[in-house]
């Protein structure tokens, strides 16, 4: 790992610059790096911080595909996952742009792809998957310790991924994808058989199961969700069953926690190809973006109702995150940075990158 080395955007010969950012979003000045996992044209795996202009960037080479990350709580690091079922997550310094650590999974463990700090930043939870029983756990880092391991919650099932922090700040939601893999297949599912996901809450003091919400169809495995300041839940599933059948692939948990799924339209649901991506919350609304990069469809919902207010198309549409202004930035495969409103009907291109932009925003 290189970690002072100015990489080079994609095949071409222009170094990518390193001064301040200013973002592009209205009333918005100063703000920090939007930062990502991207493939490279070269082939190889980065880590890119991005200015909404286009023009300021930096990348950081890594040896594996990652994924998701999060922010620290006051200070200036992001961490950055590997993608199931990666080995490794990445400490990013915002100021100096360079890795500040590198923390390995340590054997007989991988990540998948997703991590949340408590609300001072001290403790870091990470989903991880130990494979001498394929136990589902969420580890548990101390980030005022050089992120030293700290213990391991177990979840009871396989396959754990994104994981927030509801408002309490005590309560963990995890969506439990219920596959199971093994780094010796690559990314091949074992057990598509006998899946159990499940959108699940826990203490995250003493990781007691609190919660575990089942999906109405065993194979509809649960990945990707958001929180409200309400604390209202809304998960994206992917469905491994046969093309030819059909089921909601959005769930919610709302505050009062009832759980129930959403059901869209069937055109709809027949768009997303049984795949979604990022989920986001607006901020100063109950907007939720969900993407879906099989069907190149980007879906706002009214999160309140179970409503669906618009479904546009974006391609290959990504990560997803609000802008803090009723609105969304939106990634895309073919390197793409787009903003979505509630109020426009065709996603409004910022900048297209020479690189591929993996299903997260941070």
């Amino acid at each position: 790992m290189q970690r002072r080395q100015v990489l080079k955007a994609g095949l071409g010969s222009v170094l990518m610059a390193l001064t301040p950012l200013s973002w592009a979003v209205p009333g918005r000045e100063n703000a920090d790096w939007l930062f990502s996992a991207v493939d490279g044209l070269d082939g190889k795996h980065y880590i890119a911080g991005v200015a909404l202009d286009g023009k300021n960037r930096f990348m950081i080479e890594v040896p594996e595909r990652c994924h998701g990350g999060c922010l620290r709580p006051d200070s200036r690091q992001a961490v950055l996952f590997a993608r199931r079922p990666g080995t490794r997550m990445h400490v990013i310094d915002g100021d100096s742009r360079q890795l500040a650590h590198t923390i390995a999974a340590g054997e007989g463990y991988h990540f998948y792809g997703h991590g949340v700090f408590d609300l001072n930043g001290r403790y870091l939870y990470v989903t991880a998957n130990r494979l001498e029983d394929s136990a589902g756990l969420v580890r548990v880092y101390d980030a005022a310790n050089d992120y030293t391991h700290v213990r391991d919650m177990p979840l009871g099932g396989i396959g754990p991924h994104e994981l927030r922090l509801m408002p309490d700040g005590d309560t963990l939601v995890i969506g439990l994808g219920g596959i199971q893999t093994h780094p010796d297949y690559g990314r091949v599912k074992l057990n598509l058989d006998t899946m159990a996901p499940a959108l699940m809450l826990m203490n995250r003091h003493s990781g007691e199961v609190v919660a575990r919400h089942a999906p109405s169809h065993h194979q509809l495995s649960c990945r990707h969700l958001d929180v409200a300041a309400d604390g209202t839940v809304i998960a994206g599933y992917q469905f491994e069953g046969p093309e030819w059948e059909s089921y909601p692939l959005i769930c919610r948990l709302d505050a009062a926690g009832d759980f129930s799924e959403l059901a869209l339209p069937d055109e709809v649901t027949a768009s997303l190809r049984h795949y979604t991506a990022s989920v986001a919350f607006s901020r100063v609304s109950a907007t939720v973006l969900v993407t879906a990069p099989r069907g190149n469809r980007v879906l706002l919902l009214d999160a309140e109702q179970g409503r669906l207010n618009a479904n546009l198309e974006l391609p290959d549409a990504a990560g997803a995150r609000c802008d803090g202004n009723g609105g969304f930035l939106v990634s895309s495969g073919q390197g793409g940075l787009y903003r979505v409103t509630p109020d426009t009907a065709v996603p409004e291109l910022l900048v297209t990158q020479e690189f591929r932009w993996d299903n997260h925003l941070t």
